[in-house]
Formats: C-alpha cells, sequence, structure tokens
C-alpha cells in the first residue's frame, strides 16, 4: 500500500475507536478526522468543507426544518388522532401506533415522530397494561424501520443516493428505496406486533425525559363551528376520558355553574372550565375546535358593560374587586387577547412562545390576579392557564389570585417572557415543547412537505433545492417561524456529515477504498458475488450498531462501490445494501437516536436492546438480502 493509503485508513481507524469509545461527541471525531486528513495533505485544505455544500446535507438540514413545521403546527397531533384506535386491543393498537410511526418516518425526521408519539405510547402503555419500556421499544424500532422505506426517510439513504450520483449513475428517486425497504419495514413491523414485544424487558422507568406538572385550571370557548356544540356535558368528557380531562364549570351568559349537571347541553359561546394537563388540553382543542378563552379575539368591553361574572346564585364569581379600573378589567378578559397588539405593535410571530412559569414564595405576583397584573397593557402576555396541586380554584382565571406554587402557562413574545420572570421572580421550567394546535397552519405544513415531495418524486427539481424551497415556504407561511429554522436543525448530525463526506472523499482518491474491497471480495466472500453483497450487509449493520449510522453510510458507501469495480457488477445493489443495513441500529442504545431517547424513559439497560434487536437484524437480513438481488439485480 501506499503512503496515503496507510494514512487515510490509520486515521479511520483512529475515528471508528473513538466513535466506539464514546467519550467524544460524533461531530467532534468526524471534525478531527477530517483535520488529520488536511494535516496530513490527504484532503486539500481548499476542499476541507466542501462537504457542508454536498446536496445530502443541505437535503438533511431541510428535511429537519420541514419536520419541525409538522410538529409545531399539530399536524402530526392530529393525524395520531384521526389513525389510533382508542378502545381497540393490544394487537390492534399496538399495529396502528406502529404503523403510524413508521409512515410518519418516511417522511420526516424518525427522532421527530418518536418524539411526537412518545406521550400517546405511554398512554396506551398504561391502557394496555404493559410498562412503558414495552411499548416504546417497539416504537423506536418502528421509527428506525421506517425510515428506510424513502429518499428522506433518514440521513444515510441520502449520503447513498449523494454517492451513486457522484459515481456518475445519477442519484436514487425519492421511492427507489420503497421495494426493499417498505418490505423489511412489514416484516420487521409484523414481528414485533405478533411476537417481538414480548422480547422486551417489563421494567419500570427509572427516569424521565420530562416532569410532571399535574393538571392546569385553564378557559375554553366553544365557537359556533366548534363540534361541541349540541353535545351534553357527559359526552363531551367521555370523547377525551382517556386524556384524563374533566369540565368543572361552566360559564354562561356571565354566570358561572359550579360542578354543572352532566346532561346539559352545550351552546355556541359557553365557556368551559376545564382541569386537565398539557396534553390533555390540545387533544380538547383539536378534537372539537374549540379555542383557550384568553386567545379568543372579541369586541373590546367597558368594564362597567362586561363586569365579573356571576356565580349561579348571583354572587360574583371570582371574588375580585367589583371596582376593578377599566383598563385592568379589560386588560385581562377578551379584549384584545393578542400580547403583539397592546404592548410593541412590532414584535413579530416568531417572537410568540408559550411557556410554563413556577411562581416562587416572595415573588411580587403572589396574592394578585391578570387583572390586578394588568398583563396585557403592561407585559404584552396572556395567562392561559394554571396548576395548582392539591385543590382546583373555582375562580374564573383572570380574577384567580396566584400563590406561591402556582404553575402558569403563558403566551407572549420571548423577550416579554424574560422581562416578566426577572420583574416578579418566577422561574421558568426547563424547556419543553408545548404544542397548541392550529388546523389552517397543520394542513399548511403538511401542502409544504407534499409539495416538496411531489416536485422530488417527479425530477421537477433537485432534492436539495425542492426541500430548500419548502423551508422558505415554511418561514414565509410562519409555520417554522424564521428564528426557530437554525434551532430546528440538528447541528452535530450536519457537522458529521459534512467533515465525513471529504474524509469519503480521500478513501477513493488514494485507493485505500479499493484496497479494503479486494480484501472483502478475496478474503472473505471468495470473489462471490452474492457472499460479497451479505457481506456489506451484515458490516455495515454491525457498524451502524455501534457508531453513528451516517458515520457508517458515508465510511461504507466507497468501500460497497470499490467491490462492485472489483467483480464487475453493478453497483446498485450494494449501495442498497448499505442504506438497509445503515438503518438497522437494533442492537446498543448508542446506535441510533432513537434508541437513546427511550433509554430513560424506558428504564433500559444496555444489554436489553439485543434481546428484541437481534431477531429483528435476522428478519431484516432474511427478507432484505433475496430481495435485494431480484429488484436490484447483480
Amino acid at each position: 500500500m501506499t503512503l496515503p493509503q496507510i494514512l487515510i485508513l490509520a486515521i479511520l481507524a483512529g475515528a471508528m475507536a473513538l466513535f466506539l469509545w464514546g467519550r467524544l461527541r460524533h461531530d467532534m471525531v468526524a471534525l478531527a478526522a477530517l483535520m488529520a486528513c488536511v494535516l496530513a495533505g490527504i484532503v486539500p485544505a481548499a476542499d476541507a468543507f466542501a462537504g457542508f455544500g454536498h446536496p445530502a446535507v443541505i437535503t438533511v438540514a431541510c428535511v429537519l426544518v420541514l419536520s419541525q413545521g409538522l410538529q409545531n403546527t399539530g399536524a402530526v397531533d392530529w393525524l395520531a388522532r384521526t389513525l389510533l384506535p382508542r378502545r381497540a386491543g393490544r394487537l390492534s393498537s399496538m399495529t396502528a401506533l406502529i404503523g403510524l410511526a413508521a409512515a410518519l418516518s418516511g417522511f420526516m425526521n424518525n427522532v421527530g415522530a418518536l418524539a411526537l408519539l412518545m406521550p400517546v405510547a405511554v398512554r396506551l402503555a398504561g391502557r394496555l397494561d404493559l410498562t412503558q419500556g414495552q411499548m416504546l421499544m417497539p416504537l423506536a424500532f418502528g421509527t428506525i424501520l421506517g425510515g428506510m422505506t424513502t429518499l428522506v426517510g433518514t440521513p444515510p439513504n441520502l449520503i447513498v443516493s449523494g454517492f451513486r450520483a457522484e459515481s456518475g449513475a445519477g442519484a436514487f428517486g425519492m421511492f427507489d428505496f420503497a421495494p426493499v425497504g417498505v418490505a423489511v419495514a412489514l416484516a420487521g413491523i409484523g414481528f414485533i406486533v405478533f411476537a417481538g414485544w414480548r422480547l422486551v424487558p417489563a421494567r419500570q422507568a427509572t427516569g424521565a425525559e420530562g416532569f410532571d406538572t399535574g393538571t392546569y385550571l385553564t378557559e375554553v370557548r366553544v365557537p359556533e363551528k366548534s363540534k361541541a356544540v349540541g353535545l351534553t356535558l357527559r359526552r363531551f368528557e367521555r370523547e377525551i376520558e382517556s386524556s384524563g380531562a374533566q369540565i368543572i364549570a361552566l360559564v354562561r351568559n356571565e354566570v358561572k355553574m359550579i360542578a354543572p349537571h352532566g346532561g346539559r347541553l352545550i351552546r355556541a359561546g359557553d365557556i368551559l372550565v376545564l382541569e386537565a394537563d398539557v396534553d390533555a388540553l390540545a387533544e380538547a382543542l383539536a378534537t372539537f375546535g374549540i379555542a383557550l378563552e384568553e386567545q379568543v379575539k372579541a369586541p373590546a368591553r367597558s368594564a362597567s358593560a362586561e363586569g365579573e361574572p356571576k356565580k349561579a346564585g348571583g354572587e360574583k364569581a371570582g371574588g375580585g374587586q367589583a371596582g376593578a379600573e377599566p383598563d385592568a378589567e379589560l386588560d385581562a378578559g377578551t379584549a384584545n387577547p393578542d400580547p403583539r397588539g397592546d404592548r410593541n405593535g412590532s414584535e413579530r410571530d416568531e417572537d410568540i412562545v408559550l411557556r410554563e412559569l413556577v411562581v416562587l414564595p416572595g415573588a411580587t405576583i403572589v396574592g394578585q390576579s391578570a387583572t390586578d397584573l394588568r398583563l396585557r397593557t403592561r407585559y404584552g402576555l396572556n395567562l392561559l392557564a394554571v396548576s395548582r396541586e392539591g385543590h382546583t380554584p373555582h375562580s374564573r382565571l383572570r380574577t384567580l389570585r396566584l400563590r406561591s406554587g402556582d404553575l402558569l402557562l403563558m403566551q407572549g413574545p420571548a423577550e416579554v417572557m424574560a422581562d416578566f420572570v426577572n420583574d416578579t421572580g418566577c422561574v421558568p421550567l426547563g424547556e419543553r415543547e408545548l404544542r397548541l394546535p392550529d388546523t389552517r397552519m397543520a394542513i399548511i405544513a403538511g401542502a409544504i412537505m407534499l409539495g416538496a415531495i411531489a416536485i422530488v418524486t417527479t425530477d421537477l427539481l433537485p432534492a436539495a433545492v425542492a426541500f430548500a424551497l419548502g423551508v422558505l415556504a415554511s418561514m414565509l407561511f410562519r409555520t417554522v417561524p424564521p428564528r426557530q429554522v437554525y434551532t430546528a436543525i440538528d447541528w452535530p448530525v450536519i457537522v458529521l456529515l459534512a467533515a465525513l463526506i471529504p474524509v469519503a472523499d480521500a478513501m477513493q482518491t488514494t485507493g485505500a477504498a479499493d484496497v479494503l474491497a479486494r480484501f472483502l471480495v478475496d478474503t472473505v466472500a471468495q470473489g462471490n458475488p452474492v457472499a460479497a453483497l451479505a457481506v456489506v450487509l451484515v458490516t455495515t449493520m454491525f457498524l451502524s450498531d455501534v457508531m453513528n449510522n451516517a458515520a457508517t453510510a458515508a465510511v461504507l458507501c466507497p468501500i460497497a462501490l470499490g467491490i462492485a469495480a472489483s467483480l464487475n457488477v453493478d453497483p446498485d445493489s450494494f449501495l442498497m445494501a448499505v442504506a438497509i443495513g445503515a438503518s438497522c441500529a437494533f442492537l446498543t442504545p448508542i446506535g441510533h437516536q432513537n434508541n437513546t431517547l427511550i433509554l430513560g424513559p424506558g428504564g433500559f439497560r444496555f444489554g436489553d436492546y439485543w434481546r428484541l434487536g437481534l431477531p429483528l437484524e435476522f428478519i431484516v437480513v432474511a427478507v432484505s438480502l433475496p430481495l435485494l438481488l431480484i429488484v436490484w439485480p447483480l
């Protein structure tokens, strides 16, 4: 071997050792490998960062942004509510949940798909008398299987497509991965649903990614076109009983009825006082087309006309001051719920956030209500809900006097929220996504994603350009606020891909890939193309279990191309074997981000994954190998 070949193989071996060591982040290892190649003269300094402009890297970044749009608008939540059965048995429920996860993963980031469906899986586990882990591991593996079915389903597919394009054969199409990928996914999901889930250790969660904040007291207004109009209160609660939400009061014509009779019919304009957690609140809003009272725009009313809502007996509902200032009453009520309208007209949509704040002892807002604080005119904030452990407050939300320990769900500009925290002595909880559904925006986000996919499928534009147009449309329509675009991108993954692409190119230019290919063909496969294909598939699967799957694809693609050239066969089957193998990291919690994501909530140990993962990988090999030979003949 030549000196450049020895150097690139040594650098690659060192990088793989660091990947396996696991003490350094994958992007740091990849960048270190790239810098080593530059210093060794293997990669020209002028080309060191060419990977950041690679179509595969651009496409991955854009798909992450479009996925964020689907999450922000509640499009995936709507699909889950529509497609998942509420009272089905274990087999039907598992099939629907994992099938939906796999389908979503084919068109959005599979980590995002898992994160969206994890709360559904946890609730489903309780209903089906399973541990959280027995639902979470099948769900995670389902999302990984679904990712291999399309070009944009997982980064390895984009990397494989990029190497094919650079070899002169052209990039793979959007659904070129489907004939083999769909069959493998169906076989894998079938095994998981019918038998595999029983192999998952029934452990109790030792930790959780989120936290339990209890239930909120909030008010929702029923518009004329809501599906809730005409239903009894009992029927309304029955429709959302799985979420645990309940009606504790009804406000009609400014009269508040506490614990109303379940047979009472809901009318347009009614205000329902709900006790619910965040997920249940979002489900109720989306299911019935109702809106948070503090977000409903209504004509301005003076304090004297509006007054305080009364209890059924004619008494003031909130115990608030009858002679509240007009501005204060207008501020806390429904006159102008848009936090941008009162305080700062220049605030933009991307500034509006939802935050959970804890009222600490000694906070300046203790003992005051939203009316007293004049949240809108003074801060431009909305108080959407209050969570108070121990008992249910009976006051209206705008007149409820806050106590230390209360949890506030607030909406408003991010900078203003920070000012409010500093002024009042509240403390924001750890970052947590709180998605309130928006049907119109969900439709727009879905249309943008489908439009980009259609452009790629019909070959009107390259994938990178089509999805970049989708990102631009997402910013224009605010499904992903411009400021959030850059936080939606998983930058460590982008850096890893961009750094390893020049390293992988160096393997080809130095001839190191050909040396490894000849070794595998002559020594391991004994010159048999089918055996060589199996070696590539199994080797890729093994490496993806112990190092990042995108890195595995970038390293194995040049070797796969070299093996195909040495055997004088079509390289497509070998590239597809790399794509399949890189998407099958089922043996360890470090092989795929989704495996890591369920480690704590599922209460798993490092050695728990192989129990379901090993037979699943055997099924993947058994199904994919013959299909590769049929669909992509050598």
